[in-house]
């Protein structure tokens, strides 16, 4: 991946996307929307993986067909609402190794503050892909791709579901390396650091908390 923003315009993430951001969507067909969702953005963001081939036996003939190469990728959850898409992209590589970075914003300086970090070995030779619904002022994202870098990892790539201008410029400012790839790139922040026209917060439509 070379640009540093993808925005996946396919009908059906857009379609999902427009279904998640309506105020009257249950908890339940939100979350269930997420999972899908999560599953198309997971191809965009998987695209390029490293190949090699093997030998295998169809029931016609031998063959040399192409796998996937080199370690495990590892899915690196920004908690809490990064859990949503993680099951989705799990869905779709299950081999693939699991992370968590728990952050959590001091309401005085608006600063992150750490509180979990469990991350998979050998970051330094598998791909990382860092999900978070929602890149709104990228402080998070960018203290969580901090802490990613320090435990070795070098080929990163962040997936969210919405981005604010603010959040990208942050992330391309601190992280140049870092691709993000999102369904959408929304209009703005507002003045509480959410995205608009945005769809709440997703942790708590997703858990149904508030």
């Amino acid at each position: 991946m070379s640009q540093h923003l993808t925005v996946v315009e396919h009908p059906l993430v857009q379609h999902k996307l427009t279904l998640m951001r309506e105020e009257k969507t249950s908890t339940a067909v939100f979350r269930q929307l997420l999972r899908e969702i999560s599953q198309l953005l997971a191809y965009e963001v998987t695209s390029g993986l490293a190949m090699t081939t093997k030998t295998i036996t169809t029931p016609m003939q031998d063959m040399e067909a192409p796998v996937l190469d080199g370690k495990k990728l590892a899915l690196i959850s920004i908690l809490r609402a990064g859990n949503g898409l993680l099951d989705g992209v799990l869905e779709l590589i299950p081999s693939a190794r699991v992370g968590f970075v728990g952050l959590y914003r001091d309401e005085e300086t608006l600063e992150p503050v750490q509180y979990y970090f469990k991350v998979p070995t050998e970051l330094e030779d598998r791909l990382v892909i860092a999900v978070d619904p929602m890149l709104a002022t990228g402080n998070s994202s960018v203290a969580a791709i901090d802490l990613l870098k320090k435990a070795g990892a070098k080929n990163i790539r962040f997936l969210c579901l919405l981005a604010a201008p603010e959040g990208v410029e942050r992330m391309k400012e601190a992280h140049p390396d870092v691709p993000i790839v999102t369904a959408s790139l929304d209009e703005r922040l507002n003045d509480k650091g959410y995205i608009v026209p945005g769809l709440g917060d997703a942790g708590d439509r997703m858990f149904g908390t508030k």
